[in-house]
């Protein structure tokens, strides 16, 4: 690991003069994947602007029509929140099968966003449940935000605050997971609400996405007998030692129809 300065900064608008300060600066939130990198030298931040100290920006706040999740809040605090358990089930699910305990007590929603992993679980109900995710700068509406393998819409020191998530009428995450990190080989979350059907995949492609054919099936009947023969185009999905592009797609046709069996609870 390189030299860097460290800087704990008590409020927003004091990390965010910090980075604008220091233009190669990085932002440290749970430090799950940036302290890794750093170890293994892939990432060399001339300083670390560590948010634990930013009050604000953790917490979580129910209303009638929305989960807004602080960018500081912990995996596990979004898992045992009664309040999310009761609003979006799905949401707290996802975040109870993130890692091991030691993961979840340490990292945060802000953090797997701003990394982007094609792998984490986060990004699928960002896109999957139409999420907004704020900054100090703007909102950013979730289908907008992945751009790339491990790319985001985030500008240079742009912070992220807080997350909302609709409420939808119902939903439900499932994934085959890899054994050992438990990252998602494939992972789907599906939602039902006034709006729409969603379906969000990750662990597929370079970043989360909609899987639109589904979405189109599942409208007027959301049920998994509405996904009977759709197929995932394997083209461009992702390929290593683990699963081959084609399986991938198959497991994301599977994977579609428990998570709506799941939401439907059937």
């Amino acid at each position: 690991m390189y030299a860097f300065n460290y800087q704990r900064p008590a409020d927003v608008s004091a990390a965010a003069s910090a980075a604008v300060a220091d233009t190669d600066s990085r932002f440290l939130a749970g430090g799950q994947s940036l302290v890794q990198a750093m170890k293994l030298r892939l990432s060399q931040p001339s300083a670390l602007i560590d948010l634990s100290g930013v009050a604000a920006l953790a917490g979580i706040t129910v209303t009638a029509d929305t989960v807004s999740i602080g960018a500081m809040t912990r995996h596990d605090q979004v898992a045992r929140s009664a309040e999310v358990a009761r609003a979006i089930p799905a949401l707290a699910a996802l975040a109870g099968g993130i890692g091991d305990p030691m993961i979840r007590n340490a990292g945060t929603l802000g953090g797997s966003l701003a990394h982007a992993d094609p792998a984490a679980c986060y990004p699928s109900a960002i896109v999957g449940l139409g999420a907004t995710v704020r900054t100090d700068r703007r909102s950013i509406p979730g289908d907008q935000f992945f751009t790339g393998l491990f790319e985001t819409a985030l500008a240079a020191g742009e912070l992220i605050t807080a997350v909302d998530f609709p409420i939808p009428k119902q939903a439900a995450y499932v994934k085959f997971k890899h054994p050992a990190s438990r990252f998602a080989m494939v992972g789907v979350f599906v939602s039902q609400s006034a709006s729409g059907v969603r379906v969000g995949v990750t662990g597929v492609r370079s970043h989360a996405f909609r899987w639109t054919a589904a979405e189109t099936a599942l409208a007027g009947n959301f049920t998994a007998k509405a996904l009977d023969g759709l197929k995932l185009d394997a083209t461009g999905l992702n390929a290593d030692l683990h699963a081959s592009a084609e399986y991938r797609a198959a497991m994301v046709a599977t994977m579609t129809r428990r998570a709506v069996t799941e939401a439907t609870g059937g």
